[in-house]
C-alpha cells in the first residue's frame, strides 16, 4: 500500500491546544497528522507533497456543533426540509443520518468557510427531536462515507417552538409546563424500560425493543449527550433541573440568555453551544439576543462553542460570528477554542478532530491571514489529508474537489 505524505510548511500554525508556532510545519501521513512543530524540528520525508503556507495562518478545520446542513436544504423549499418529524411530540428514535442529502449546496458553503465537520441535528419543533450525527463536510459518494460518528446525541427543545407546533394542533404540549411534563414522562418511561430490559437479560428472557425508549435509555446511561434547545433563562433553568433529576449529560444549545445565569452554568460545568449571533429578534425568546451574552459567559468560565444553526445563518459565516465576538470583548483564544476543540469535546469527537495534534484526522485550513480578521479567508481546506477546496485570489473563484477524488 502506498503512503501519501503531505507537509504544510512556513505558516503561522495555531494548534489550538498548544502555543502558536511561527514558521511551523504540519506533517500528514495517510490522512492523519503525525507531527506538528517548528519547521526546523520536523523532518519532512523525501517525496512528500509540500504545501507552502508562508505568510499564511494554519488552523484545524472549523467544527459546526449544531447545524441542519443536508436535512434542511437551501433553495429546495419544503421538499428539501426533513428537519422535524412533527407528527407526535416525542420522536427520539428518528436519526438525522437517514435524511442527509450530500448534494445540499450548504456543503460547498461549509468548505468556503473552513468548516470541515458538523454535527447534524433534527429540529426543535418537537419536545424530543431525535438522534444527531457527526460528519465531515466533504469526501463521500454517500453520507455514510463522511460519518465521524453515527450517533452523538439526542436533540430536544424547551420553550416556544414545541408550544407553537402542538398548541396549534390543540394537543399537548401547549405551555411550558406541558413541555416539561412531556419530557419528564418520556424519561420515566425510559427508566422503566431500562429496568425491565436488565431484568429480562438477567433471567435470559426475550425482550421487545422500543427504538424511542432505547434512545432515551442511552441518554440516561451516558451513551448519548442531551442537546437541549433553549433560549430564555427560565428555560435554561428548567433544562438544568431536568438534567439533575435524571442524571444525564446536558449541553445547552443556543443559550441566548445564558449570560443571565452564567455563574450557575459555570459552577455546574455545563457546556453551551451559543448562537446564532447575527439573526434578527424574530421571536420573543430572542428579545435579549446579544453577543455580549457569549462574552459574559466566557468571562465567567463557561465552556463555549459557536453555532450558525445553518441554514438560519449560512454555515460559511461561522468564523465571522467568532470575529464579532472578539470585537465585542471575547479573547481570540476563547473564540478559536469555541470554533474547534470545544465543540469536538462537547460531542465526544476530540480524539479525532478539533486541534492540530499527532494522531488526529488531517482536517486543516490554510487562511490568508488571521482567521478572526473578517477580511481574511480560507485559501486551502484539507479533509483527511486531501485538498478539497482551493481559493484562487487572481480569479476570485474556488476549486472544490470532486467527491470521487477521495478514493483516487
Amino acid at each position: 500500500m502506498s503512503i501519501h505524505t503531505t507537509a504544510i510548511t512556513g505558516g503561522r500554525v495555531l494548534p489550538v491546544t498548544g502555543e502558536p508556532i511561527d514558521n511551523g510545519t504540519v506533517l500528514i501521513v495517510d490522512g492523519k497528522i503525525t507531527e506538528v512543530g517548528p519547521a526546523s524540528e520536523v523532518n519532512i520525508p523525501d517525496g512528500a507533497h509540500i504545501i507552502d503556507a508562508t505568510g499564511k495562518w494554519v488552523t484545524p478545520g472549523i467544527v459546526e456543533s449544531h447545524g441542519h446542513i443536508g436535512i434542511d436544504e437551501e433553495a429546495n423549499g419544503p421538499a428539501g426540509n426533513d428537519t422535524n418529524e412533527m407528527t407526535q411530540p416525542t420522536t427520539p428514535g428518528v436519526r438525522a443520518l437517514d435524511a442527509i442529502n450530500i448534494e445540499d449546496e450548504g456543503f460547498r458553503d461549509a468548505l468556503a468557510g473552513g468548516v470541515t465537520a458538523s454535527v447534524i441535528k433534527p429540529g426543535s419543533g418537537n419536545v424530543v427531536g431525535g438522534r444527531t450525527c457527526a460528519i465531515k463536510t466533504w469526501g463521500g459518494r454517500t453520507i455514510d462515507e463522511q460519518v465521524i460518528k453515527a450517533e452523538v446525541s439526542v436533540k430536544a427543545a424547551l420553550g416556544e417552538n414545541p408550544k407553537r407546533v402542538y398548541g396549534s394542533k390543540d394537543k399537548m404540549p401547549s405551555t411550558r409546563l406541558g413541555v416539561a411534563y412531556v419530557m419528564r414522562a418520556a424519561f420515566v418511561k425510559a427508566q422503566n424500560y431500562a429496568a425491565k430490559r436488565v431484568a429480562a437479560e438477567e433471567k435470559g428472557e426475550p425482550f421487545e425493543r422500543d427504538l424511542e425508549l432505547e434512545t432515551l435509555a442511552a441518554v440516561l446511561d451516558g451513551t448519548l449527550v442531551w442537546d437541549q434547545h433553549t433560549h430564555r433563562h427560565d428555560d435554561i433553568a428548567t433544562a438544568i433541573r431536568l438534567s439533575e433529576e435524571f442524571g444525564y449529560k446536558l449541553v445547552i444549545n443556543h443559550g441566548t440568555e445564558g449570560g443571565k445565569l452564567r455563574d450557575v452554568i459555570a459552577e455546574k460545568n455545563i457546556p453551551v453551544i451559543f448562537g446564532p449571533m447575527i439573526t434578527s429578534r424574530s421571536k420573543v425568546e430572542l428579545r435579549d439576543r446579544s453577543i455580549r451574552q457569549f462574552v459574559e459567559m466566557a468571562e465567567a468560565g463557561v465552556q463555549l462553542a459557536i453555532t450558525t444553526d445553518h441554514p438560519v445563518v449560512p454555515i460559511d459565516r461561522l468564523v465571522l460570528q467568532g470575529s464579532l465576538a472578539v470585537r465585542d470583548g471575547a479573547s481570540p483564544q476563547t473564540v478559536l477554542e469555541a470554533l474547534t476543540i470545544n465543540p469536538a469535546r462537547f460531542m465526544g469527537l476530540d480524539d479525532r478532530i478539533g486541534s492540530l495534534e499527532s494522531g488526529k484526522d488531517a482536517d486543516v485550513v490554510i487562511w490568508s491571514g488571521d482567521p478572526l480578521d473578517a477580511q481574511q479567508r480560507p485559501e486551502v481546506v484539507l479533509i483527511d489529508g486531501k485538498t478539497v477546496y482551493e481559493w484562487d485570489a487572481a480569479t476570485h473563484q474556488a476549486r472544490i474537489a470532486e467527491r470521487s477524488e477521495r478514493f483516487a
